[in-house]
This record gives structure tokens, sequence and C-alpha cells, in this order.
């Protein structure tokens, strides 16, 4: 059977047209997976990019605070540097202590009698204080510490033999990594403080049972001890207007002896309780004072009643010249007070029984 030329076109033609369509749809499904693949590759890459501006913000967050960490460091060495206190600023790699000349001079020493190394410096430590200091330090410098201040009390060694107190305050240094390079401090010396508190707690004890007349002796007898002193007495006025005194206890070359009463003329007692103010002469006391012959320094205060008056006074004497830090005045006002008191109580006590009349006599 023939086929009609016309029909053979059609088919032909709708054969064109199913590949036609076929390779649309084909091209169609590919771009849309082209399309499909270029989204996925495009949130990829936004991903991508916002993770790589997420560790560039971490990584200049960790820049700033590693600056202001430098900065903060900077600054307290700074403060430190023009601190009036001892500056020493230690190398940890190879041991270097630098000593500033102000923490070489609190010691006694000039600049050039002591090296600049760990051995000079741990050597000016009170050996008892050492084991200590050694904890601290390796505390502050510890790995797991996020902040390496150090802060530690301590004794060091005077070049004439004598100790004084420190606090000792630093800040430690530390690589990107965490690990201690250096560490910078200053030392401020607090034995003005402790001999302050020394005194308190020697004299607070001392006193602590003692009422009335037995006050006035262990009053004494421990200021004297606490403060190295060679004699201490307190004295109540003779007479008024004041022109003589008498002891109420006498502590001199380590024992209390008898009470006396002397003339108020020609001593510095006498302006410590006519004008009822303190009165201080660090030596030459027998220069001024004859009659302290055998005497070089002096300290006198008042002891003030409740009203005003003034009761007697507390003094101190000492065969050698004195410095300032027999001063410790938030000491003696505590028991100055304490005198008051007890003396105002005796002075009370005294006054009722000489009003008090014998059995059938009138009081006067």
């Amino acid at each position: 059977m023939t086929t009609h030329p016309m029909a053979l076109a059609l088919l032909f033609a709708l054969a064109a047209a199913l590949l036609a369509g076929l390779a649309w749809s084909t091209a169609l499904r590919a771009r849309r997976q082209r399309d499909a693949s270029g989204e996925r590759l495009a949130q990829v890459e936004r991903r991508l990019a916002e993770q790589r501006a997420a560790v560039g913000r971490a990584e200049a967050l960790r820049a700033a605070a590693e600056a202001e960490l430098r900065a903060s460091e900077e600054r307290y060495v700074a403060a430190m540097r023009g601190s009036q206190d001892g500056m020493w600023d230690w190398d940890i790699a190879s041991g270097r202590v630098e000593l500033s000349p102000r923490w070489k001079s609190m010691l006694g020493f000039e600049a050039n009698e002591l090296a600049d190394n760990l051995e000079a410096w741990r050597a000016r430590v009170h050996p008892d204080d050492r084991p200590a200091l050694e904890q601290a330090l390796a505390q502050a410098l510890a790995p797991v510490v996020a902040d390496a201040r150090f802060e530690h009390e301590m004794r060091l060694l005077h070049k004439d033999g004598s100790v004084r107190w420190v606090l000792s305050r630093g800040v430690g240094m530390r690589r990107a990594g965490g690990s201690p390079y250096r560490m910078v401090g200053q030392d401020t010396d607090v034995t003005p403080s402790r001999r302050v508190l020394h005194v308190l707690q020697a004299v607070a004890d001392g006193t602590a049972g003692a009422v009335g007349e037995a006050f006035f002796p262990a009053m004494v007898r421990h200021f004297a001890r606490a403060l190295g002193l060679d004699c201490a007495f307190v004295a109540e006025c003779a007479d008024q207007p004041a022109t003589r005194v008498r002891t109420l206890a006498y502590w001199a070359e380590g024992s209390l002896h008898d009470n006396f009463e002397f003339a108020l003329a020609g001593t510095p007692c006498e302006a410590v309780v006519q004008d009822g103010s303190a009165c201080f002469h660090r030596s030459g006391l027998a220069q001024m004072f004859p009659r302290e012959a055998g005497w070089e320094a002096y300290l006198g205060m008042p002891i003030i009643a409740s009203d005003g008056r003034t009761l007697g006074h507390l003094a101190f004497r000492h065969r050698t010249s004195l410095g300032d830090e027999i001063l410790v005045d938030s000491v003696y006002r505590i028991f100055l007070a304490r005198a008051a008191a007890e003396l105002e109580r005796i002075q009370a006590l005294a006054r009722l029984r000489a009003g008090a009349s014998p059995a059938g006599v009138p009081a006067s």
C-alpha cells in the first residue's frame, strides 16, 4: 500500500514537533537543574562569606581585646613608675629583676649596691616569708588564672638589719598563648601601720583585765615594752590650777617604781598639762630642760576629762633620740580616753568616801 504524500508530510511534521518538544523539555530541565545548582552554590558561597565575616569580626574583637589588655598593662606600669613606692620589673625568662632606685633606697641601699637579678631581690625577703612569696607568685602566674594580678604582704630586710613590712602588688604579662613572660610590681612600705597594730594589740591585751588603779601600771608597762622605750609614766594633777602632779604608775629601765610627786616647772610636762596639748622632743631634752639630765627624748600627752578639764598626762622618756615611729596617735587616743574614764571614776569614788560620815556624825 502506498502512503499518501500529504499524510507522510504530516507524520514527519508530528515527529519533528515531538522531537522539538522533547528537546525543549530536556533543555528546561537542564536549565532548572543548573539554576538549582547555582542557587545551592550561591547559598554555600553566602554561608562561606558569612563565616569569613564572623571569623573576621572575632579576630578583630580578639585583636582589640589584646590591644586593650596591652594598653591596660602599659597604663598600670606607667602608674607604678610614677608612684613613690619601690618598683620592680621581673623578666621571667632571663631571671633579670630591675629594682628601681626608690626600691633600693627603701631598704637603705644606694642604686649600685644591689644587683638587678632574682637572687638579689629574693635575698632581701625575710627567710620565713620566702615560701609564701613563692606560692603567691606561682598562683598569680598559673596558666588557669585569667587576671594575673599579684598582691602579697611580707617582710623585707633593711641594710641596717631591721625589718620593713611591705605590701607588694604586681601584674603578670602574657603572650598570646597565655604563657607569662614578665611581671611588673611595686612595694609599699606599710611598717608604720603594722607598728600601730602591734602597739594596739600589745597594750589592749596587757590591760584587758585591769580596772581602776590597776589599769595604770598595766598601761605604762605595756606601752614601754611595745614601743621599746626606757621610761613611761602616768600622772594626775595634784592641785588646781596645776603646778604639781603625782604619778599613778612609773615604769623605768624594765620595772615599776614607787610613785612620787613633782613640780611641773622646768619639765616638758608643764606645757602638756597647762596647755592641754601633746609635746614631742625627738632629741636634746636635757639641754632644754636641765632637770631631765640623762634623758634624750620625750613625748607627753594630756589626759582630758569628759568636761574638758586636764586631769593629768601620759609621758614617755628615752635615753636616745626618737623618730616619728613613736607617734602612734590613733593608739594613744584610745588609751588616753580609757585613762580619763578610770581617773574620773577613781576621783568620783574618792569624793564619795570623803563625803561619807562616820556613824552618828553628821556630814559636813
